[in-house]
């Protein structure tokens, strides 16, 4: 036998039926806090600095990449004893 039970019910009241704790007010003071910082921090997001930033870490993320690969390919090759 297969019963089938449909609840309309919003997830305020989902929660509290579940007896989930009510975690509005901590998601309220985190949004918050996050605004704050990043209003804290709009002089970093210029554009131009960003680029220079991601342009320094991209080349030595390439670099590092590249050589993480050229040790896994040739750890994966079997040695011969010549």
């Amino acid at each position: 036998m297969k019963v089938t039970i449909d609840i309309e019910c919003t997830p305020v009241e989902a929660r509290a039926f579940l007896g989930l704790p009510d975690v509005s007010t901590l998601n309220d003071r985190m949004v918050e806090e996050m605004v704050r910082r990043m209003e804290a921090n709009m002089d970093s997001l210029e554009p131009e600095a960003l680029m220079r930033q991601w342009t320094a870490f991209g080349g030595q993320m390439t670099d590092n990449f590249m050589s993480f690969m050229q040790q896994a390919a040739s750890s994966g090759v079997p040695k011969t004893d010549k």
